[in-house]
């Protein structure tokens, strides 16, 4: 683990001296990321020129404890772009605090990382939806945050941005028409789907009840946070 403690938040510096340590360990300088979520760590086998960082090696990093969730950094070449990915990410029914979660993605924004790419395996709620396919994201359902559990609560840093922010269009539509276009390239027009995504704090599943609701509330696939 880190020396740091769950209620003692990184600093900006902090963050920048995580950010520099990585920088360090490779020369490549990514401008897109990839988080990938349960099952999906093969995808780092497809980046080339490789440089792996493990989690545990990298100063006030988390780690990872969910099977399947390998724990590497791994910065390489897809083509001509450079692009760092997470090969297992953290959740917060690991114990860590959400602020410790979302601690890779401005990590990734110091690196240079400008497109965010987050995979996921979710449960579907859409009748329509088989099992297999894929669902771009077009909006969500924190539920966490109804009680308060939001990473960006507490003290802001305006280096990160402003206190409040919109989230009216939180998913590039640019990107889904782009992915849309790729993916009928490839042959997958029957796969994708799109629709709006509920975040559940976890470990535990949802009751039958529980789904009822959030189909009711329109909600097309649920995961953990």
């Amino acid at each position: 683990m880190c020396d740091e403690t769950q209620t003692s938040r990184y600093s900006y510096e902090r963050i920048v001296e995580i950010a520099d340590f990585i920088k360090n360990r490779s020369t490549h300088r990514p401008t897109i990321g990839v988080i990938c979520g349960s099952g999906l760590g093969g995808f780092a086998n497809s980046i080339d020129k490789t440089d792996v960082i493990p989690y545990a090696e990298i100063p006030g990093f988390p780690v990872c404890t969910a099977s399947g969730h390998i724990g590497k950094l791994i910065l390489g070449k897809i083509g001509t772009v450079t692009v760092v990915a997470m090969q297992g990410r953290f959740h917060i029914f690991e114990g860590y605090s959400l602020w410790k979660c979302v601690l890779p993605v401005r990590i990734m924004k110091l690196l240079g990382v400008r497109v965010l790419l987050v995979t996921n395996a979710a449960g579907g709620l859409n009748p329509e939806f088989q099992v297999g396919d894929i669902m771009l994201i077009k909006d969500h359902i924190n539920l966490p945050s109804f009680s308060g559990m939001n990473p960006l609560k507490g003290e802001n840093d305006e280096r990160w941005g402003p206190r409040f922010i919109g989230l009216n269009n939180p998913y590039d539509l640019k990107l889904r028409n782009l992915a849309r276009e790729v993916g009928s390239e490839l042959g997958f027009e029957d796969l994708l789907r799109e629709g709006v995504y509920a975040i559940n704090g976890g470990p535990s599943y949802e009751t039958v009840a529980e789904l009822r609701m959030l189909r009711i509330l329109g909600v097309d696939a649920i995961g953990k946070f």
